[in-house]
């Protein structure tokens, strides 16, 4: 597993990948983000620096890093993909007001993954499981609006 962006240029050099600067732009990026971008964000945040890149360049890309390993995407049934350059094992709360994906440390569930194999049959490959709630900076806005909602609806008697 690369652990640096210097040792997954290195990996990617050793299958033969030609690195190109805007390669080297969009895996950097990835694997100094904890924000669990889209292809949209990284483009967003890419291209005042590279203005010929097109999104699909870093679609094709990503496509190039989670195939060699290097990245993971995360799919949640909305229609944009997020990835993740942590290949660490380690799960995501998800804020459902703003969609924020932060990472927490838990110990691996390799009890539940033995429970699955042997219940079922399967051969277990592994696992994945999010939290989901609200993050603090959408708590904290959601009392405010409950405040001025009583503030508003006081006034009017």
């Amino acid at each position: 597993m690369a652990t640096s962006v210097s040792d997954a240029l290195e990996q990617l050099k050793s299958t033969g990948v030609r690195m190109t600067p805007q390669r080297h732009a969009i895996l950097s990026y990835l694997m100094n983000s904890k924000t669990h971008p889209t292809a949209d964000e990284i483009y967003r945040a890419l291209s005042p620096d590279f203005p010929s890149m097109s999104v699909a360049t870093i679609y094709n890309n990503l496509r190039l890093f989670v195939d060699a390993g290097l990245v993971r995407e995360l799919t949640y049934g909305d229609d944009s993909s997020r990835f993740d350059a942590d290949l660490s094992d380690h799960y995501h709360c998800i804020c459902k007001s703003c969609g924020r994906i932060t990472d927490f440390e838990y110990p691996p569930l390799l009890e539940v993954e033995k429970a699955a194999a042997k219940e079922t049959g399967f051969i277990v490959e592994g696992h994945r499981m999010e939290v989901y709630g609200i993050c603090p900076e959408c708590a904290a806005g959601n009392q405010d609006q409950d405040k001025a909602g009583r503030k508003d609806s006081s006034s009017k008697h």
